[in-house]
């Protein structure tokens, strides 16, 4: 990637984008399944994201924000809790998907190691999958799992976006430090989408945003 690429912290988004991430995120989002086998995979009917990151970066917690359900995803302080591909239905009109999370989890080497396979299968065969949201703790930037993760995802040829969470958790200079070096661990990785949203699930910030980004998606997938 070229020294001048830019990559543009929260840049501003259509209000009309944003009202149709309220309205899509408005309408019954609901779990359907929770898939440990290829084979229990939903149709690929309507587009689909995924969510993942390091386990405790706040996946379930995101989720339950975007979806104003306070126990649609389950959060837990016990790393590694979600052990399978977590599928939500937006209205019919999308898939939302939470990934396990990566890293360090507590659970035996041949469970991870078969988490590891189902994520690489999924990654490289989702014909349906837009997008997929990396999810890095605003507190400390990325860590090496989630660089070996964004690698996963290039060599999958999955293009990702970056979401920085807890905003609220560090102060002001921290955060920009850990958006810094980002940026920088970015420019590292062609799949990158070139905007990082900032958000905190705990004060809100970000969220209409990151909907309507996936409402942008759905849209141009022509499911809105």
């Amino acid at each position: 990637m070229t020294d001048d690429f830019q990559f543009l912290i929260d840049p501003e988004l259509d209000p009309a984008l944003v009202e149709q991430g309220r309205l899509l995120f408005a309408r019954p989002t609901e779990f359907v399944i929770g898939c440990a086998r290829l084979d229990q995979l939903p149709p690929g009917d309507r587009p689909e994201i995924c969510v993942a990151g390091r386990s405790n970066v706040g996946k379930s917690s995101l989720i339950n924000a975007l979806t104003g359900r306070k126990a649609l995803a389950r959060a837990s302080n016990t790393p590694g809790r979600t052990q399978q591909l977590n599928y939500f239905n937006a209205d019919d009109r999308l898939f939302l998907v939470d990934l396990p999370g990566y890293g360090y989890a507590q659970a035996p080497k041949q469970i991870v190691d078969a988490w590891q396979d189902l994520l690489k299968s999924y990654l490289r065969g989702r014909a349906s999958l837009r997008r997929a949201f990396v999810l890095v703790d605003g507190r400390h930037g990325p860590k090496a799992v989630d660089r070996e993760y964004m690698k996963l995802l290039g060599e999958a040829a999955v293009n990702f976006q970056v979401v920085l969470t807890k905003a609220d958790k560090p102060r002001s200079p921290d955060l920009e430090k850990a958006i810094e070096a980002t940026k920088a661990e970015l420019a590292n990785h062609p799949a990158a989408y070139p905007h990082i949203r900032v958000t905190s699930s705990e004060t809100g910030r970000g969220v209409p945003e990151l909907r309507g980004v996936i409402a942008g998606l759905v849209a141009e997938a022509g499911g809105l």
